[in-house]
Formats: structure tokens, sequence, C-alpha cells
């Protein structure tokens, strides 16, 4: 037998889809950008964001991912792995990491085997989710692929049956009528809709270059350092005079502050460069804040690439505490935490009384974010390899200094007594717990469906993220993050032109009205409420789960805003989203 690892083809080589299937099952992390088979593992070590964000789009057609995310250079260097190029069109495998499976390649099987579906069936096939419950639901309301016809199931999970016990054949249903809601309000996930979509994002993707909506707006960050050294001096004076609890406060308001600008250097949106937006997001976040940058980053990177997924997602991964998905209660094993999320005796507890815990708990916040960073830096989390082996050395110097000035300088030696260190210290964590509101409100609100891996990339994030409505004057407040949807969209853009793409955006709407809705908008007196009903709309209820609706957007139909914006590249006015014509 003759493995697909015996004969490296060359780079212009078209591969067939069973080679590729034959590498993934050989072990190797393949993935599809821009019509390249790249073979990523020899870097899966030296990768500045970990190795989980590449797993997820093993077998996948990253294009749209690594173009969001990535910078030109890192792009262009991605392009040595390259292997061959892909038959078109490319029909999504399920990542292994997702429960796919593969066959082996071998000369004498495959011969005989045609190695690419037809379009018919293709474009049907996979995007059932990792979970066999969905096999279950009415083809008539959800559109849904079939069954690969090539034998062995490449592409689909097999985890354990939901369904096999019959406490959760509520939760099959809860799940069935969620996928239905979701596939409903959005366009068909058929191939050709999908790629479409694809298309019209790219090319507004070129336009916002083209526009400068990604070259970083300097002034506004002279106007931001001002303010934080405004509250900084103010928590400096008061901590002189021995106002421990106002001085706490603006040192509260300088850390919920910085976190807006080490998410931008996370995300490279300030200067571009890697190693420059690093430098700067460490100082924030260690030497100032006390948080890892590189843990945010480990953990914000999977969180950017399966949103709002509960097997995967870590930023809605919140058991014993919240279950923001009927899904948790079924001990949902996560993909990131390689763990399982036990929905036990304590989390039955907590869950039914999450909608009065939810804002307590915000509260105490950052000091789990303290506790996460610590076990990212001491379990080795951190690369060791590639551009980034040195970013954790520093982030150890950082926490060392952090903790000097903080905790030896300012809770020790300047203030004299336990209850006033107890109150500075309580108080300085519990004022930047804005923050943690503000984070989960544009995602814990919104759809947690899996509506399978051929879904498109921008489709999505539309569909998992809301942006949240607010006077400009309250943008320093926000941080950037009152425009998660457009965020989602286009990582690396400077927050400070989030506000002016946004209306960039709303100025080529559809006037097709009963077109797919492209984004929502929370009217700010609401916006409080949708976690915490979210919350009281999924805790169970005696052993059970509540059956009020939390679907997305029938939380709060009156105070949406939804539109969908047609592109201006296209001749007749086609939608963006889904192709039609005017």
């Amino acid at each position: 037998m003759e493995k697909a690892t015996s004969r490296p083809p060359r780079k212009d080589t078209v591969l067939s889809r069973r080679y590729i299937e034959g590498l993934i099952a050989d072990g190797k992390h393949v993935i599809i950008f821009e019509g390249r088979v790249l073979k990523v593992d020899a870097f899966l070590k030296f990768h500045p964001g970990g190795e989980k964000p590449i797993k997820h789009m093993v077998g996948r057609d990253a294009t749209d991912e690594i173009n969001a995310l990535h910078s030109k250079e890192a792009r262009e260097r991605m392009l040595s792995f390259q292997i061959g190029r892909i038959q078109e069109p490319w029909i999504n495998f399920l990542p292994v990491i997702q429960g796919g499976k593969f066959r082996v390649y071998t000369e004498e099987t495959c011969s005989s085997e045609e190695d690419l579906p037809s379009q018919d069936t293709s474009s049907q096939e996979g995007s059932l989710p990792p979970s066999p419950i969905f096999d279950a639901i009415d083809s008539k309301s959800v559109t849904r692929r079939k069954r690969p016809s090539l034998g062995t199931d490449s592409s689909a999970s097999t985890p354990p049956n939901e369904e096999s016990h019959p406490k959760f054949g509520f939760l099959d249903a809860r799940t069935r009528d969620e996928i239905a809601l979701d596939t409903s309000k959005y366009p068909s996930l058929d191939f050709s809709c999908q790629e479409n979509i694809k298309q019209k994002y790219r090319a507004l993707n070129q336009r916002m270059l083209d526009e400068g909506m990604f070259d970083c707006n300097y002034w506004a960050y002279f106007v931001e350092c001002c303010r934080y050294t405004l509250f900084a001096v103010l928590a400096y004076t008061f901590l002189r005079m021995g106002w421990w609890g106002t001085s706490a406060f603006w040192l509260g308001c300088v850390w919920h502050q910085l976190v807006f600008t080490a998410h931008d250097a996370g995300h490279m949106g300030i200067t571009h460069n890697f190693h420059f937006d690093t430098v700067i997001g460490i100082i924030i976040a260690d030497f100032i804040g006390g948080l890892s940058l590189g843990w945010w980053k480990r953990s914000h990177n999977v969180h950017h690439i399966v949103t709002n997924e509960p097997e995967h997602d870590p930023d809605i991964q919140h058991i014993p505490f919240f279950g923001i998905s009927h899904r948790f209660f079924n001990s949902l094993r996560s993909t990131y935490y390689d763990r399982e999320m036990t929905f036990d005796i304590p989390s039955q507890f907590l869950l039914k009384v999450q909608h009065y815990t939810y804002y307590p708990i915000m509260m105490l916040a950052r000091f789990n974010l303290t506790r996460l960073s610590w076990e990212y830096l001491l379990k080795g989390q951190a690369p060791r390899k590639g551009p980034a082996w040195w970013h954790v050395y520093l982030e150890f110097v950082g926490q060392a200094f952090f903790w000097y000035w903080y905790g030896y300088v300012v809770l020790y030696k300047t203030i004299p007594d336990w209850s006033s260190r107890l109150l500075f210290l309580l108080v300085s964590h519990v004022i930047p717990s804005p923050l943690h509101v503000q984070i989960t409100l544009s995602h814990f609100a919104m759809s947690t469906a899996d509506l399978g891996i051929h879904e498109s990339f921008p489709q999505k994030m539309l569909r998992t993220t809301m942006d949240v409505d607010c006077a400009p004057w309250l943008d320093f407040f926000h941080g950037g993050l009152q425009f998660q949807a457009i965020h989602h969209l286009y990582p690396r853009m400077p927050r400070h032109n989030l506000r002016q793409a946004q209306k960039y955006i709303l100025r080529i709407l559809s006037r097709n009205r009963d077109s797919v809705r492209y984004i929502h908008v929370l009217r700010r007196q609401q916006g409080g409420h949708q976690p915490t009903r979210r919350r009281r709309q999924t805790a169970p209820h005696h052993g059970r789960v509540s059956k009020v609706d939390c679907g997305g957007g029938r939380l709060f139909p009156s105070s949406l805003i939804t539109a969908c914006f047609e592109s201006s590249h296209v001749t007749h006015n086609a939608c963006w989203t889904c192709g039609r014509v005017s």
C-alpha cells in the first residue's frame, strides 16, 4: 500500500480531493488558501496564534479567515508551505478536531472512486454539524446536505449520540428549532449561494482597503494617551492624599481604557507590525495591568475562528457559572480546554440563577483573568518556537514588574492597613467590570446554532455577532467593542475607523428590504438586559430547560435595526449576501 505521504507533489500540481483526504488521514494538517493546498505541519509549533486555529481549518477553505487575521507579509510566508492546488470547486471537510473522519489514500482503492462529488451532491454535503441529532431536521424547513456518496464518512463527526439518553430529547428538539430559525433568516447554505457571499465580502474588503480604512489614525491614539495619562495622574494624586478608594477608582478606569488598546495591539491594528504591536500590548497588559497578552491572543484567535460554537469557542465556555446554550446541559467536551464541561450538581444550581448572578460575577471577572493568565504562563502554553518565542519571557518580566509596583509599592508599602488594602484591591478590580459586560453583550444574546462547515466566514460572523448602538461621544468608553460585527468582519481594522466603516457600509444598504439581514444594532437603552434575559431563558428549571425562545433576534424584535446592503461593484445591484438582483 502506498500512502499519500510517499509521493510529494510539486507546488503547481492539481491534487484530487481524495488525495488531500488521505493526507489528513495520515495526520497531516492541510488547509486551503486561495486555491492552494498548504501543508502546515512544520509551522504548527511556530504559529504565533497557537495550534487550535489551524486545527479548526484542516480540510477547509481558510481563505477568508487567513486574509482577515493575517498581514500581507504573513500571508506571503505561508506560500512556502504550498504542496499543490485544489480541484475546483472545493467542498469543505469537517476538521478532525471537530470530529471529522478521513480515509487513508491508496492507489488501489482510489483508482475506482470519484475524486470529487458531483456539484449537486457536494453542494449539499457536509453542512451537518458535529452531532448526529441534525440528521432528524426536516428537510422542508432546513437546507441541509446529503451524506457523502463515497462510502466511508470523511467529513462527518461521530460524538456520543445525544438522542441515546431520553432526557436529551427536548434538547435535540430545541437544537433543531434554533437551526430552523437561523436557516429561515439567513441565505441558503448551498455552495453557490455561500460562494456568492464570499465574493461580495472579498470585493468589499478590497474597497475598504482602497478607501484607507485599515490605516491607523495616530492622532486618535494621542487623544487616548492623554486620557490614560489624566486617569493615571488622578489615581496617583489621590493615592498620595490617602484617598484609597478614589485612587483605586481611577486606577480601574486606567485599566478599563487600556484594555482596548491592548486589544488593538493584539490584532496588529496599531503599527501593523507583529513585534511592535505585541510589545505595545505586553506593556499595557502585563506591565501595567497584570494580565497576559499571550493568553488573550491564544484564546481570542480561536474565538474569531469558531465564534459562538459551544464546543469550540472559549469565550462562551463558562460552565458552571453561565450557560448561554441549552447544549451545555449535555456535558459538552471543550476542544479548546481539552476537557469535558461537566453539567454536574454545582452547574445545575448555578445555571438556575445565572440571570441573577450575571452582574455580580462580571464584577469579579478580572480575578479570573489573572488566574487564566498565570495558568497560560506557568503551564507552558505560550509559543516556544517561531517569531513569538521570546514574548513569553517579556511577559514574565512584565508580571514581575506589575506585582512589584502594584502589589509591593502600592498595596503593601503605601497603604497602611489590611482593610484599606482590601478596599483598594476590590475597587480597582471591580471598576473595569463594564468591559466584561461589553464583551459578552455582543455575543451572548446571539445565535449559538451550528449551521455546518460550509457556512461562509462573513455570514457566520454576522449571525453570531451584533453591534451596539451608542452616541459617538461615548466611543471612548466602549473602545470599539460596540462595533463587534464590523470588527469580526475586519479584525485588523483600527478601532477608530470602525464607525466610519459602518457608515460606509450603511451608505450602500440594499434597497431590497426583504433580503437577508446584514447587521444587528441593539438600542443602548435595552442592550444591558439582553445577556441577563438570555441567562434567564436558558436557565434550567427543575432539571429541565426553559422553553422560552432564545433564538437570536426573537429575543428583542423591537430593538433591532436590521439591514442588508448591496455592492456597487456588481451590476444590477446584486445583494452582497445572497446575490439577489433588483
